[in-house]
């Protein structure tokens, strides 16, 4: 699978694979989300919204991955805000 067709979880599991032998869980993620500074947290919620708006295939491969990163967004999108209302 060519990297422009992976998601966002797909490239981030490989990422963390290659580094340390294992996927990363959609917690760790999100985790790793909170350690973010405003500017970058604010473009990956743009980019995941992207992402999310774009064409939905009909398989159950791309329904699953869909709805994965909707579980994502809802997230990291709670995280943000929380931190963004602790001014950080």
């Amino acid at each position: 699978m060519a990297d422009d067709e992976k998601n966002f979880i797909e490239r981030t599991e490989s990422a963390n694979e290659k580094l340390n032998g294992k996927p990363i869980t959609v917690d760790e993620m999100a985790e790793g989300f909170a350690l973010c500074g405003l500017k970058k947290r604010a473009a990956t919620l743009e980019s995941f919204d992207a992402e999310l708006r774009g064409e939905i295939g009909s398989g159950s491969h791309s329904l699953r991955r869909h709805a994965q990163l909707m579980a994502l967004r809802k997230k990291m999108g709670g995280v943000h805000e929380a931190l963004r209302k602790a001014k950080r």
